[in-house]
């Protein structure tokens, strides 16, 4: 989520409800802590069950992030055409 470089005076509605609007972009939710007289509220992205492994495992994701990085800097490798592994079967 980007900074915020100003601040941003917002009114609940008459049911209290407050409208994030664009900046609740891309978020899936919000942690809320309450201190005192303060409600802070912590962007959230979460991720499907079946990705979480891979946040798990330190080792896989440096590999991931690596390649990413080797990716966008061109040292991408082709290492053949993966095509005789698809099965046609599948739709």
């Amino acid at each position: 989520m980007r900074s915020l470089l100003s601040h941003k005076i917002i009114r609940p509605d008459t049911k209290g409800r407050i409208n994030l609007g664009k900046l609740a972009a891309g978020i899936s939710g919000f942690k809320i802590t309450i201190e005192s007289q303060r409600i802070i509220l912590e962007p959230l992205a979460e991720i499907p069950a079946h990705e979480k492994w891979l946040f798990e495992n330190k080792i896989a994701l440096q590999q991931v992030k690596q390649g990413i990085a080797e990716t966008a800097q061109g040292k991408l490798i082709n290492r053949g055409d993966f095509k005789r592994y698809l099965n046609e079967n599948l739709e």
